[in-house]
């Protein structure tokens, strides 16, 4: 099977993570949903509404259809990722509510066992979503909080961005030289 990977975007502050990430998976095949309130915020945060985004899927389903071919344990994907994931996703996806396709699309994953990627942007965190976080992890998703590492000398927000997302990439399986490793010398 050639990698595919379902990318949800929801109302968490954090668009250019999602925007960088799609840059960064252009030879792959993406299935993308972008949700109401990941609209707003990109048109707050980037000026835009999200069309460029739209563009770098193979791709796209409208965030109500939740009976799109991703919404079903039969549509094989490697991962699926929610970047940046709101809080409001995340606890609906701990709770088992799957009331639009970015949630049902995440209930696949659990259920299906496939790999399942949260970020979320939210600081400081209360005890509920620390709870909620813990429930996703002991079902076996992956909380990737966009927390950007400075070990690089981060000169400008792109650098702690293309952290966050490289990050994010090897936890999907995918090769990518976005920042310099850890004691490696090279970017």
């Amino acid at each position: 099977m050639k990698d595919k990977f379902v990318i949800g975007v929801t109302g968490g502050s954090g668009s250019i993570l999602a925007l960088t990430l799609l840059r960064n998976l252009e030879n792959y095949e993406t299935h993308v949903v972008v949700s109401e309130g990941a609209k707003k915020v990109f048109r707050e945060e980037l000026g835009s509404t999200g069309d460029e985004l739209l563009k770098l899927a193979s791709y796209t389903y409208d965030d109500k259809d939740i009976s799109a071919r991703i919404s079903s344990g039969s549509f094989k994907f490697t991962a699926a990722v929610i970047i940046p994931c709101s809080i409001s996703t995340l606890g609906k996806v701990a709770s088992g509510i799957s009331d639009t396709l970015v949630t049902r699309a995440c209930a696949v994953a659990l259920k299906e066992r496939r790999k399942l990627i949260l970020v979320p942007r939210e600081m400081p965190l209360s005890t509920i979503v620390l709870e909620n976080m813990h429930k996703l992890s002991l079902a076996g998703a992956i909380v990737a909080p966009a927390s950007p590492g400075y070990y690089t000398r981060p000169k400008s927000v792109e650098d702690m961005v293309n952290f966050v997302v490289s990050r994010v990439l090897d936890l999907m399986g995918v090769e990518n030289d976005l920042v310099r490793r850890w004691r490696s010398g090279e970017k």
